[in-house]
C-alpha cells in the first residue's frame, strides 16, 4: 500500500459518517479518487459517483455503501442525560462505558455511555438489567437538559462512537465502520489502479459510494434509477464465523484471510458471477462461497432489482464483531477483492449479454 492510500484510508476511516449525515466522509472520498475519474455527481442525498468514459452507452457499477450505525438523540431529562434511538442497527449492549461524538450543531462534543458498577448491580438481581434502549444514556458531564441544549444538542442529534482505526498483529486493519467504508477504500482503490495501469475499459465505469445502506438500501436505489447500469457489482462484508459464538450450519463458514466471499442467491445473476469465478481462478485469486436464500441484504439487491433487472454479482469481504466498534478485517482480503474487482472489470467485453438464453 502506498504512503498516500494508507493516509487516506486511515482519515476515512476515523471520519464520522452516520447514516443520513454521510457528507464529510464523501467529501473525503470525492477529494481522494478525483486523479482517477472523468467526472463525478452527487445526488440530493449524498450518494457520490465517479464516472470513467461517461459517453459510453454501455455502463458497468462497482459500489459500496459510506454509512455508518449510529444513534438519535431521542430525549433529555431534567437532570441532562441523554437517552437515545437507533439510526441503523445499532446494538445497546455494547454501549454502556463506550465514549462518544455528539455532532453538535455547533460541533463535535464528547460524552460517555454510563452505567452503574458491578458491585452496585449485583446486590439485588432487578438492579441488575441488561443494557438496551430503555436504560441507555449519555452523560455529557452537564447538570441539566438547558445546559445540553446549550452545547448545541438537542433531539435529533446524532451521536457516533468515538474509536479510531488500528492495526492488529500487522495483519488486520480494526475499526468503528469497517462496515462499509472500508468497502469505498476498496472501489476507489479499482479506480487508482486502472489509472495508474492505463486501462481502458470498453464500457462506462461509474464507481458509486451510496448512503444510507444501514437503513435499508436507499442509496443505492437512487443511485441504480439514476444510472440504469447494464451491469452492477457490490462489494460489502459479512460475517468471519471462526471467532467464537457463531455457528457454521446456519451463519456459513467463512474465514477472515482465506479470501473474498463470493453469494449464490435469486439476486445475483448466474452468468456475471460465473465470470467473476472464472476471472479468480485464472488470476489465482483465493474466494469462498456463500449462499442467500432470499435477498443478500446488501445494495446488490438494489441495483439487481432496479430497472428491469440488471445482472448485479456481489464480492464481500471477511468480517470479525460486525456493528461494534472493533471490526475487524484482513489485510489480505482487502487487497484481494481489489484485485479481483479490478480483474472483473477488465474481463467484461464491450455490451456484453449476461441473459441465460435469447
Amino acid at each position: 500500500m502506498s504512503q498516500e492510500s494508507q493516509i487516506f484510508l486511515e482519515k476515512y476511516l476515523n471520519n464520522a459518517s452516520p447514516t443520513g449525515f454521510e457528507e464529510a466522509g464523501q467529501k473525503i472520498w470525492l477529494d481522494y479518487i478525483k486523479p482517477y475519474i472523468d467526472d463525478y455527481t452527487v445526488d440530493n442525498y449524498g450518494s457520490v459517483v465517479g464516472v470513467i468514459n461517461a459517453k459510453a452507452d454501455y455502463k458497468v457499477v462497482i459500489e459500496a455503501h459510506a454509512d455508518e450505525i449510529s444513534w438519535f438523540v431521542n430525549y433529555i431529562d431534567d437532570k441532562g442525560y441523554i437517552y437515545v434511538r437507533r439510526n441503523g442497527g445499532s446494538d445497546a449492549l455494547i454501549a454502556p462505558s463506550m465514549r462518544v461524538n455528539i455532532h453538535g450543531e455547533e460541533g463535535i462534543v464528547k460524552g460517555v455511555f454510563g452505567w452503574p458498577a458491578i458491585h452496585v448491580r449485583n446486590k439485588e438481581k432487578e438492579r441488575n438489567p441488561m443494557p438496551d434502549l430503555k436504560n441507555i444514556y449519555i452523560d455529557m458531564g452537564c447538570s441539566s437538559k438547558q445546559e445540553v441544549l446549550d452545547k448545541g444538542v438537542d433531539v435529533g442529534t446524532v451521536v457516533t462512537f468515538d474509536a479510531d482505526f488500528l492495526e492488529l498483529n500487522n495483519r488486520y486493519y480494526v475499526g468503528r465502520a469497517l462496515d462499509n467504508r472500508i468497502g469505498g477504500y476498496i472501489i476507489a482503490q479499482v479506480a487508482r489502479m486502472l489509472k495508474e495501469k492505463k486501462k481502458k475499459l470498453p464500457f462506462g465505469l461509474y464507481i458509486a459510494n451510496c448512503v444510507q445502506e444501514e437503513i435499508g438500501l436507499r442509496g443505492a436505489e437512487m443511485v441504480a434509477d439514476t444510472i440504469k447500469p447494464q451491469v452492477a457489482i457490490v462489494t460489502d462484508v459479512c460475517h468471519d464465523t471462526q471467532s467464537p459464538m457463531y455457528s457454521k450450519t446456519t451463519d456459513g463458514d467463512f474465514t477472515a484471510g482465506d479470501g473474498p466471499v463470493l453469494t449464490f442467491g435469486p439476486a445475483v445473476q448466474n452468468n456475471l458471477l460465473k465470470l467473476i469465478m472464472e476471472t479468480a481462478n485464472k488470476k489465482k485469486i483465493p474466494y469462498q462461497r456463500a449462499s442467500a436464500s432470499r435477498s443478500t441484504g446488501t445494495d446488490t439487491d438494489s441495483f439487481a432489482y432496479s430497472n428491469g433487472g440488471v445482472p448485479s454479482a456481489l464480492i464481500s469481504l471477511p468480517l470479525k464483531y460486525m456493528h461494534t466498534t472493533v471490526e475487524t478485517v484482513h489485510k489480505e482480503d482487502v487487497e484481494n477483492v481489489i484485485k479481483l474487482m479490478y480483474e472483473t472489470l477488465l474481463s467484461i467485453k464491450k455490451g456484453q449479454d449476461f441473459r441465460y438464453f435469447n
